[in-house]
């Protein structure tokens, strides 16, 4: 098989994974350049071209929903390392790429897998002195000497968990455990945390400290069980908590053609994936609880509300937050201020009382805010908070959040 054809079938089959955070097509158009490559986000918040591809799409293991499981009827292919090595030099010299993203199926065994994969980006580093951007997919259940190479030449590493459950992994793909996905993390996050030691104590040059130095991230798949938005996030935050995650990614269930009975026929809705992704936000940066954001009554987050707003109804009798007297928690957690709103509130008080002209100037969101707070000026009448009107007043703008996963939140859009 020639080397286009083999491109063409292994970056089409990376497209499923979301860990790299595709928020837009290639940079060229030419179909003929953008074969494998997908806009990203870097360890810096900046947009970034990756060649995204698998090494082999041929697979051990068969999981229901994986299009590269291994009873699934698709064109199999596998890159040698060289080739892998000369395409990424290649992209790189014609200024359409910034770096890499490389994954694989399981072939032979996790540390024969892991193996290939490390000699890519060893090859890169070593032999051609490539400084690229590299987001390398490890193997659960490789070595822990393969995976603290692999540290030593990609910039981020990652593991996909999947499945929230294992009891959903038990049943659609019950070659693999969370418990050994565990370990790898674990792997991964105690030589990250031994290097930042070692940086700090400065035992050794920054370049030997190295390892993985934009983190470890993983992805959770979602709509192809039952588990609800509660489940998923309250695994996010166990890992975030264990594991230090860099961020999880969420990617909704694809549908696909010759899957076993059980999946469902239909893709969840792409907006379930975009609260999932505003949730998420809100357990890394503003202080929420897991539990808080859904109820057992209703455990999965409204697709009519940001999770954000949907908490502030459920708890009127937290507001209204004055936004002279409030410390930063509760100004957190107020619709329509986001944590850049809270730091400029912040520092603007220190010299006079706020007023909501003020509050405008600082690029407050009134419109969400205002009925949540208490300024100079202005105390909110009696809204009954979750109530129609209410909600209504809200809904509208937040069921045309139809972005890419991320890019609202990424962006600093107001939660």
């Amino acid at each position: 098989m020639d080397l286009t054809k083999k491109l063409e079938i292994l970056a089409d089959a990376a497209k499923y994974d979301a860990s790299c955070a595709v928020v837009a097509p290639a940079r060229r158009t030419d179909p003929a350049e953008a074969v494998g490559i997908a806009q990203s986000y870097g360890a810096d918040g900046k947009r970034i071209a990756l060649l995204k591809i698998l090494l082999s799409n041929h697979c051990v293991f068969d999981c229901s929903y994986c299009v590269n499981r291994r009873s699934s009827d698709v064109p199999r292919a596998r890159f040698a390392v060289p080739e892998v090595v000369a395409l990424t030099l290649d992209y790189h010299r014609r200024g359409l790429i910034d770096g890499l993203f490389l994954s694989s199926g399981v072939f032979g065994g996790a540390d024969e897998t892991m193996e290939q994969l490390v000699a890519v980006v060893r090859s890169l580093r070593r032999e051609h002195h490539y400084f690229g951007y590299i987001h390398l997919k490890t193997i659960p259940g490789a070595s822990a000497e393969l995976l603290d190479e692999a540290g030593r030449w990609a910039d981020r590493l990652s593991v996909n968990v999947e499945l929230p459950r294992q009891a959903d992994l038990d049943r659609l793909a019950p070659e693999k455990s969370l418990v050994q996905i565990q370990r790898s993390m674990d792997a991964i996050k105690g030589r990250i945390d031994a290097a930042a030691e070692e940086q700090r104590e400065a035992r050794v040059p920054f370049a030997a400290a190295r390892y993985a130095p934009a983190g470890q991230t993983t992805q959770m798949i979602v709509g192809a069980t039952d588990a609800t938005d509660a489940h998923v996030l309250t695994a996010a935050s166990s890992l975030y908590a264990a594991q230090g995650l860099r961020r999880i990614y969420y990617s909704a269930f694809v549908p696909i053609p010759g899957a076993p009975d059980g999946l469902p026929a239909v893709a969840p809705s792409t907006v379930r994936e975009q609260r999932l992704y505003q949730a998420d936000w809100l357990l890394r940066f503003y202080g929420f609880d897991a539990e808080e954001l859904t109820t057992p009554a209703e455990p999965n987050l409204s697709l009519a509300l940001d999770p954000k707003l949907a908490w502030a109804l459920r708890n009127p009798g937290r507001f209204p937050v004055d936004v002279n007297r409030a410390p930063q928690w509760e100004l957190l957690r107020v619709p329509g201020i986001g944590a850049t709103g809270v730091d400029r509130i912040l520092k603007a008080r220190r010299q006079r009382k706020l007023a909501l002209a003020d509050l405008k100037k600082l690029r407050i969101s009134l419109r969400r805010a205002e009925p949540f707070i208490v300024a100079a000026d202005h105390r909110p009448r009696l809204l009954r908070l979750g109530a129609r009107d209410v909600r209504d007043r809200f809904a509208p703008r937040s069921r045309q959040l139809e972005l890419f996963p991320g890019a609202q939140t990424a962006a600093g859009g107001e939660l």
